[in-house]
């Protein structure tokens, strides 16, 4: 399997080691790589910032945009399952 690269753009925390994620709301899971979780996690904070305030800046929702875009790109099956 091809070694994934995060992309330029994102500036959020890389970890070191994957972990089994749970759609709270299907009960589905999905094993994800230290990359694809860094991703995951940013994308459900984000998430979480937009449904709790207001006043968040352009570039977040952007950088939230960029980032389902690289996951659905990189890991089609593990989006459809977590975050579709």
């Amino acid at each position: 399997m091809k070694k994934q690269k995060l992309p330029k753009w994102f500036t959020g925390e890389l970890y070191t080691h994957g972990a089994e994620v749970t759609n709270p709301f299907s009960g589905e899971s999905y094993e994800l790589t230290a990359e694809e979780l860094s991703i995951y996690d940013f994308i459900m904070g984000c998430q979480a910032v937009f449904a709790r305030q207001s006043g968040y800046t352009q570039k977040i929702i952007n950088d939230f945009d960029k980032a389902l875009s690289w996951f659905r790109t990189n890991n089609a099956k593990a989006y459809m399952v977590l975050l579709d």
